[in-house]
This record gives structure tokens, sequence and C-alpha cells, in this order.
């Protein structure tokens, strides 16, 4: 039996999604995604531009407060804030929120870049008082720019 792809379960949540998933587009609106993707690039850059020298801790948002390595990214983070750095993270649940805790717990800066998923992780509560307190972004590779 062959399953036509509106079958399989998954189906995109977005406009944008969809057009994407639906193969080639005219030059003119790779254009425009091309575009979107700068933008959102130099809006990021600009949002951290007075954040100090930083640290990215990636890590998985699977991890509880129970775990041995959310205990060891809320140390890690810890120790880079009282190092001066700032603490950037994905600004989710487990390790991330764990590095965030800990550069809180030094009483340094802590500032997460979230993804805007329609399901998934929600920001964790550890990000101190830096400009906007999430900076909710479209595209997953900006994150690690």
């Amino acid at each position: 039996m062959h399953l036509e792809p509106s079958t399989w379960g998954k189906q995109s949540r977005t406009t944008d999604e969809r057009k994407f998933l639906s193969g080639p587009a005219p030059r003119g609106s790779e254009l425009v995604r091309a575009f979107r993707v700068f933008v959102e690039c130099i809006r990021g850059f600009r949002a951290l531009h007075f954040a100090g020298p930083c640290v990215t801790v990636f890590g998985s948002a699977r991890f509880d407060e129970s775990h041995r390595y959310y205990g060891i990214a809320r140390e890690v983070g810890r120790r880079l804030g009282e190092a001066g750095f700032t603490v950037v993270t994905g600004g989710g649940p487990g390790v991330m929120e764990a590095a965030n805790r800990g550069a809180r717990d030094a009483g340094a800066r802590s500032v997460g870049c979230n993804i805007t998923l329609p399901t998934e992780q929600q920001p964790n509560r550890y990000h101190l008082s830096y400009g906007p307190r999430m900076n909710r972004r479209w595209y997953l590779f900006e994150r690690g720019l």
C-alpha cells in the first residue's frame, strides 16, 4: 500500500513550512526567504552586541533537575559567570536551563536564544534581565552563529 504524504501523521503548521516542503520555488520567493534569514541574523547579532564576552552552552532539553548532567551544566554556568562571561544557551529546559541557572547563581548575564517551535520547547525561567527576556528565532542554525 502506498501512503500519500498527507496521511503520514505529520503536517506543516505554517504556510512558510508548507511552501518550503512543497519543493522548488520561483527565484523571487527564494530571494525573499534568504533576505528573511539575513534580517534575522542581523537582529540576533545586534541583540547580543552589548552582551560582552559570551560562551554558548549546548545541551539536551530532556534532562531534569535530578539528572547528574543538570548539576554539571549548572556548575559550568556558575563558573563561566564567575569568570566574567555571559552564558548563552538555547533557552529551553534541561541542560540549557541548568547553565542559565548557574549563571544566575553567580549573578552573571544569561541569555536564551530560543526558536519558535509549534509544540516543543518552552523558555526556561533562569534568564537575567538582559534586554528582552527571550530572543525568539525562526531558524535553528542561527543559535550556533
